[in-house]
């Protein structure tokens, strides 16, 4: 296809965001539905938390000291859960033991984007699967190298670099990047760098979006789009 068939899609989102991972399968429908739009994808990072220890926390003592009681976590996975369901996401928020900091999660990803747009795919969906399918931690560097062999990664490599400070100022320019254009929630879609998207919105809104700004990317009158 030629560039002006093609727009690029940057996902702001969390690896511990359940919408993130909602919105993730709902983009998914909305590409398949967009036949005749080439789309690529880039992951960016985005912390719901930044203040989480390096270690992580206990899950349970975290999320109840953010939401004050048991009653109203568990109303708040009963609203997600359905959601979840009708995109074939199976949460298992109970098996989630720790609420883990994404820093290091968000420099895999970047490091699996320098491998390639299906590499950084890959990794991204394998690791909400993990977080929130698998109750795996997010932080634990044994979890990251695994995921990112199996996205295609050389885990050698990520072995070695994880423990090291690379790119973690890189990850955090970019996070602060996203908050100085007024992104406060994830996950939020940036369509052609411009046109935002907030929320995981319903993939026929998704799809509209896309092929608005394809239009108008093929006719010059991008920056005319609402």
């Amino acid at each position: 296809m030629s560039e002006l068939n093609s727009i690029t899609v940057d996902v702001v989102s969390d690896v511990v965001c359940p919408w993130c991972f909602i919105g993730q399968k709902r983009l998914d429908k909305a590409i398949a539905s967009v036949g005749d739009v080439e789309i690529h994808i880039r992951w960016r990072p985005f912390q719901l938390d930044p203040t989480i220890p390096p270690q992580g926390q206990d899950r349970r003592e975290y999320m109840m000291a953010k939401f004050g009681s048991a009653q109203r976590i568990r109303e708040i996975h009963a609203r997600i859960e359905p959601l979840g369901e009708a995109e074939g996401i199976s949460f298992a928020f109970d098996a989630i033991k720790v609420a883990p900091n994404t820093l290091d999660a968000h420099r895999l990803i970047r490091w699996a984007g320098a491998v390639g747009e299906d590499v950084q795919n890959r990794l991204v969906r394998r690791l909400f699967q993990l977080n929130f399918e698998e109750g795996a931690n997010l932080g634990d560097h044994g979890v990251l190298t695994e995921a990112a062999r199996e996205a295609g990664m050389d885990a050698s490599v990520v072995e070695t670099l994880l423990p090291t400070d690379a790119d973690v100022d890189s990850v955090r320019t970019e996070i602060a990047t996203a908050s100085r254009m007024g992104i406060t929630g994830v996950p939020c879609f940036l369509l052609e760098g411009k046109y935002a998207v907030m929320g995981a919105q319903d993939a026929d809104t998704l799809a509209d979006a896309i092929r608005q700004v394809a239009a108008a990317k093929a006719k010059g009158e991008l920056e005319r789009v609402d």
